[in-house]
């Protein structure tokens, strides 16, 4: 990864929103707010003691529906009405720089992503809306250690996202 993994494609889990899709289909690409993305990188690997390469993905996968839900959260406090749902963007990507300074599998990817990159889409099923919307409302507080928040997170995070492939987005936005 980094200028040693050039040339070498890096899965990496981008966090996004419903508005996020919409605009992804818009511009046929993703733009990863301030190139932030994550991915199964060695400071994740070292974080596990077990696991397999799929296994620690799903976690780094995880990682990005918990930043997902930070977005989510400044969405619907401008907008109540906004579909509250995370959502995550799977791509393969060559241009990436590990972010260990940050957290186990944050990387920074060097600029969108266009739609020939992405390989799948992951999005919340509405049983899981209630619990997200609760989720949004109040990551900051458990990211501090309100135990509370903590358990509302982790209601949320109790869901997981449901896969589409590229070409079932635009009729799953419709369906929203």
């Amino acid at each position: 990864m980094g200028a040693e993994g050039q040339g070498r494609l890096v899965r990496v889990y981008v966090p996004t929103t419903v508005a996020g899709l919409r605009k992804l289909l818009a511009d046929e690409q993703v733009q990863p707010l301030s190139g932030t993305a994550f991915a199964l990188t060695p400071a994740l690997r070292e974080a596990y003691t077990a696991g397999d390469d799929e296994e620690l993905e799903y976690v780094a996968m995880t990682e990005a529906a918990r930043a997902s839900l930070r977005l989510l959260g400044a969405e619907l406090a401008g907008d109540p009405e906004a579909p509250a749902r995370r959502a995550v963007v799977a791509a393969d990507v060559d241009d990436v720089t590990l972010r260990p300074d940050l957290d186990a599998a944050v990387v920074r990817v060097g600029g969108p992503i266009p739609m020939r990159r992405l390989a799948s889409v992951h999005l919340d099923v509405e049983e899981a809306v209630e619990a997200v919307r609760r989720a949004a409302a109040v990551i900051d507080a458990a990211d501090l250690g309100d135990e509370d928040a903590e358990l509302a997170v982790g209601d949320a995070e109790d869901h997981d996202l449901a896969w589409y492939g590229l070409q079932e987005l635009p009729f799953v936005l419709e369906l929203l």
